[in-house]
């Protein structure tokens, strides 16, 4: 499979991208009943990547065995993916939501297209265009309607939202390197494995194991954190690496803002949320911002 292809190769990695996006937008309903059970969120998204690179392992397994051999000089990149990219976006996300709002804490996630079009451009030499610069605008303006204008700001609060940007892009930037070398299903299996092994360390163990115990149904509760991997994790990960291998870098972060826009419809037709005018003309912003990408340039 050639990276960065054209015609119907890049049309069908960005609506690989986009589906992935939506399928990430639903995440909120699962947390949300995670968190009801009493896990914290860094506990939740533990049970949520190690899963994952189980999963991710037994795609591997039965798709491609050989597929887990890898270069030991790429160690460092496999590892750049799980710990750098996955597991420090995770944490510095779920901080920013602690120290802050959630709507401020997704505002500042979505910065990431702003640094993967920036890295992309010093590591991956890709070319600035007006088409991408004006879609970065509409994107990230619409993620800032969508999201809402933020409430509470706190300096350490913004560092870790930035920080969760630019590991949420790092995954772009990283993952076109691993494919290079390597298929879709080994990049996201080691991504998985090692950002699960990596947040075994980071959300209490102990205080993990007591929650597990503490429910009563666990073969429900074993299900639902399946439930939870799959939909969240293995499909639109897979979905987007696979996406990533055909279309460019900085393209497939602006494409992926639709994950806000797919939350908050999530949120009106299955949370029974409300939504107001400014978040509607987010929406058409973002959708914009897609429209715009896909347009091919005059000869």
């Amino acid at each position: 499979m050639s990276r960065n292809g054209t015609g119907s190769n890049s049309l069908l990695g960005d609506i690989l991208i986009i589906t992935a996006g939506l399928f990430w937008g639903s995440m909120g309903i699962f947390v949300r009943h995670l968190n009801a059970l009493g896990f914290t969120s860094i506990q939740v998204a533990c049970l949520r990547l190690t899963m994952a690179g189980i999963i991710f392992a037994l795609i591997l397994l039965i798709k491609d065995p050989k597929g887990f051999k890898i270069r030991p000089r790429d160690i460092p990149l496999f590892l750049a993916l799980g710990l750098v990219s996955i597991l420090f976006f995770t944490c510095c996300y779920f901080t920013a939501i602690r120290l802050m709002t959630m709507s401020t804490a997704a505002i500042l996630l979505y910065t990431s297209p702003i640094w993967v079009m920036i890295l992309a451009i010093l590591f991956l030499k890709e070319k600035i265009t007006t088409q991408k610069i004006i879609a970065l605008i509409l994107a990230f303006g619409g993620c800032v309607l969508v999201s809402g204008f933020g409430g509470k700001v706190t300096l350490p609060g913004v560092l870790a939202g930035l920080g969760s940007g630019l590991g949420y892009g790092l995954y772009s930037i990283f993952g076109t390197f691993a494919l290079r070398k390597y298929s879709p299903y080994t990049v996201t299996c080691y991504t998985f494995l090692i950002a699960g092994a990596g947040s075994v360390i980071v959300a209490d163990p102990a205080s993990l194991i007591s929650n597990i115990k503490a429910v009563e149904n666990k073969p429900a509760l074993a299900g639902f954190v399946l439930l939870t991997s799959i939909v969240t994790a293995v499909i639109p990960f897979l979905l987007y690496t696979i996406g990533l291998n055909m279309t460019t870098a900085g393209k497939a972060a602006v494409l992926a803002t639709i994950e806000p826009v797919a939350a908050t419809l999530f949120g009106i037709f299955v949370m029974k949320e409300t939504i107001g005018p400014v978040a509607i003309l987010g929406i058409a912003l973002v959708l914009t911002a897609i429209v715009v990408l896909s347009l091919k340039k005059k000869s």
